[in-house]
């Protein structure tokens, strides 16, 4: 502790800025100091209040000051005040106040939420590249918008929800701007149209290359049934092979699947009542079912589409069931010592499930070891969206075999590498004779993939042709998502953009 008093003969007063020397009276005032060797200091000074010698002045009386020491109603100095404000933003607040105890200088989280509050923000300079991009506060419900500086590589603000007004009233304010990365969203996309028409809109080519996964993922549950036929015929040919164990329509006990039938008994339902004329809200509340499950439906022609999912999960017993097979043949068929054999390389389910696969040998269900496996949708559309070079062999070799299942697989496996090639190598003026290709075939999903580029053209030709992309915006994201969890339930937006732009 400290003891310690100014050598001044008079103050100036704040209010009209005239110096008084006419003491009014002396009181203490503690001040909380930066530690010394991690015991905390404490200040305590004898402050004098003068009496104004301006009858007009409002103040009739003040304290006085002293510079780099005190401000008024202050009870940290400058230096204690600057340490602790650099805690709460990397730290905000629980965490820093647990830091600064250890440290010797004890605060509390909403003294350092104050601080961190009260910082001065600096004003971002002329931003020629601005990225634009949406996260969520409360997901679902409340959303937020990040800006960022892509040239300077730093966020320079955070706007309360996602839709066109704020981000307009933004770009009204900085008509420096020349080009906007953006994802499709169309908020952003009217929002640049209004208030920045001299900006160049540039569509991520992150953004256009996972619709177009999403196009092709619905491509290949639509014609799921053809690679499941070249499947059986290459891995099962003739009559010489025996049959197959059953798909996923049947459970582990050879009964038919209670969610199979639910399925296709759902989507024969909404089929037949959208034919009626019924809306979709209508349908879902006949059915009591969730809105989104009864678009689901409505938008499968096919329910074989919906089934995909359902019927092609594979199970921890899958790699074994080969092993399993060959030990039966051989006359092991005792159910528990083959769980024995299995767990020791490496199986980890439960007894259960071995017990109802050998059940099913004895019954003669299951009278061969499974084929290789089906190439899941998933699986199918990694490989058909993989560079060739990059495919592994097998991988390589299940993507011949889809090719040659189906011909409208075929076209799609070569628009998506025409469309990869567009966007390596900056062609974006092409992208209409890539258009024009995908009409050629019937592929729905593609089509009306390029008849959506078709509503935001400009921006997605110079996505294509630009290095331009919002990659950094979403490591951005990533970022504030961190920092929002790191807040825990303190982390309302004012507080989450002061501590984005201070960490930028």
């Amino acid at each position: 502790m400290l003891h310690a008093r100014s050598r001044g003969h008079s103050a100036r007063c704040p209010g009209c800025g005239v110096r008084s020397s006419r003491i009014h009276g002396r009181y203490e005032r503690r001040l909380a100091d930066a530690p010394l060797g991690g015991l905390p200091v404490v200040i305590v000074m004898l402050i004098r209040r003068f009496k104004c010698l301006t009858a007009e002045c409002p103040a009739v009386t003040f304290a006085e000051q002293i510079p780099g020491l005190t401000r008024s109603h202050a009870r940290h100095t400058p230096v204690l005040r600057d340490q602790l404000g650099r805690i709460a933003r990397v730290l905000a607040g629980r965490p820093g106040a647990r830091l600064a105890r250890r440290l010797g200088m004890a605060a509390a989280k909403d003294t350092l939420l104050r601080l961190l509050r009260a910082t001065a923000l600096t004003e971002p300079g002329p931003v020629r590249v601005l990225g634009i991009d949406d996260f969520a506060l409360l997901k679902g419900h409340t959303y937020a918008t990040l800006l960022v500086d892509l040239d300077a590589r730093r966020p320079i603000d955070v706007l309360p929800g996602r839709e066109a007004a704020p981000v307009a009233r933004w770009l009204a304010d900085h008509p420096e701007v020349q080009i906007i990365c953006r994802d499709r969203a169309s908020a952003y996309a009217e929002a640049a149209r209004q208030a920045a028409p001299q900006a160049v809109q540039v569509a991520d080519v992150w953004h256009l290359w996972s619709n177009l996964a999403k196009a092709v993922e619905k491509t290949i549950t639509s014609h799921y049934g053809c690679i499941r036929t070249a499947h059986q015929a290459t891995h099962q040919p003739g009559e010489r092979q025996p049959p197959a164990e059953p798909d996923g329509m049947l459970d582990v006990r050879g009964r038919p699947r209670r969610i199979v039938a639910t399925i296709r008994e759902r989507h024969r339902a909404v089929q037949e009542l959208l034919s009626q004329g019924r809306s979709l809200r209508g349908i879902s509340r006949d059915l009591d079912l969730d809105y989104y499950a009864v678009r689901r439906y409505a938008r499968a022609a096919d329910v074989d589409e919906l089934l995909v999912k359902v019927t092609q999960r594979r199970t921890l017993l899958d790699d074994y069931k080969p092993y399993i097979y060959e030990r039966f043949v051989q006359g092991c068929r005792n159910a528990s010592q083959l769980f024995r054999e299995v767990r020791d390389q490496g199986f980890r389910g439960d007894r259960s499930v071995v017990n109802s696969y050998v059940r099913l040998l004895k019954q003669g269900t299951v009278t061969a070891p499974p084929p290789p496996a089906l190439p899941k949708p998933r699986r199918a559309l990694r490989w058909i969206m993989t560079r060739p070079e990059h495919l592994r062999p097998e991988e390589a070799v299940g993507l011949k075999e889809i090719r040659a299942a189906c011909p409208e697989l075929d076209a799609a496996v070569d628009h998506v590498r025409a469309f990869g090639s567009l966007m390596h190598e900056h062609r974006g003026d092409d992208l209409d004779e890539w258009i024009e290709q995908v009409r050629k075939n019937d592929l729905p999903a593609l089509r009306q993939f390029a008849d959506g580029l078709l509503h935001d053209w400009e921006a997605v030709v110079a996505g294509l042709s630009s290095t331009w992309s919002s990659g950094q915006v979403e490591g951005q994201v990533t970022r504030v998502k961190l920092l929002k969890r790191a807040g825990y339930g303190r982390a309302k937006l004012d507080l989450l953009r002061t501590r984005t732009l201070l960490q930028s």
